[in-house]
């Protein structure tokens, strides 16, 4: 799962509006994407709220829903964007559970 911070939204909009140099696409994603599962235990740790993760089988989702269900269900993508390197941007948060933090708190 790909996250990013709202702030180092607004921060890396905010270079790419002040910098005519930086063109083309680029992913507004943190440097460390998580599991699930781990954003579930975090998002649970920050609200001091238990976290109950469902997990449902890989093998009934295939039973039940075949080829799409392993595409959209049990695929994934982790997203990096290199291009925050290139064009100098540092996010504020790189660690889920700080990140969380601060939107909640």
């Amino acid at each position: 799962m790909s996250w990013i911070a709202l702030s180092d939204v607004i921060s890396l909009v905010e270079l790419c509006l002040r910098d005519d140099n930086i063109s083309g696409p680029i992913n507004f994603v943190s440097g460390q994407p998580s599991t699930n599962t781990e954003f579930t235990r975090a998002l649970g740790k920050v609200l001091r709220r238990p976290a109950f993760s469902p997990f449902l089988r890989a093998w009934l989702i295939r039973l039940l829903f075949g080829e799409m269900g392993e595409t959209l269900l049990l695929g994934s993508n982790r997203v990096i964007s290199r291009r925050h390197e290139e064009i100098g941007f540092q996010p504020e948060f790189s660690d889920l559970t700080e990140a969380l933090t601060a939107e909640l708190s």
